[in-house]
């Protein structure tokens, strides 16, 4: 059993089902000990991230070789729902064709975060809207969540 159980880098948006969901909550749920906590973030839903993924905002980077790599992300519109698909496509000189790369990432509110949770057996014992502890309010850019097991 752990005392603390951390799921980073907003994997627990990639759970885009409720089945989904609830199979990973539950087993979460059962490695934890009397008291253990569950923490992650994902991103708040009402500061609408996924706008601001567009091809105008590509990046550029260069990789292990030294070759400059171009990374554009796009969104796929419409956004309906609780689920965002988008595409990055990698780009650069000396590659014979671009890589793409298609995800699904799902953008749960605070309150049907609380209800998969409670659903699941932990409690909801601290939010915050980012890695400062922020109070968690429409404009926070993330939903810092640490739920307690009962």
């Amino acid at each position: 059993m752990f005392d603390l159980v951390v799921m980073a880098g907003h994997a627990f948006q990639v759970y885009v089902r409720d089945d989904e969901l609830r199979t990973a909550l539950a087993t979460i749920r059962s490695v934890l000990a009397d008291g253990g906590r569950f923490a992650f973030e994902t991103r708040n839903p009402l500061a609408r991230a996924w706008e601001d993924w567009t091809p105008d905002r590509s990046v550029e980077a260069v990789d292990d070789d030294g070759r400059l790599v171009r990374m554009v992300r796009e969104v796929e519109m419409p956004v309906t729902g609780d689920t965002v698909s988008f595409s990055h496509t990698f780009t650069g000189p000396g590659r014979t064709r671009p890589r793409i790369s298609r995800s699904t990432l799902r953008f749960l509110g605070a309150d049907a975060l609380s209800s998969f949770l409670s659903d699941a057996g932990p409690v909801i014992e601290e939010q915050y809207g980012d890695w400062d502890r922020s109070p968690l309010t429409g404009a926070s850019p993330e939903i810092i969540t640490i739920a307690r097991s009962a």
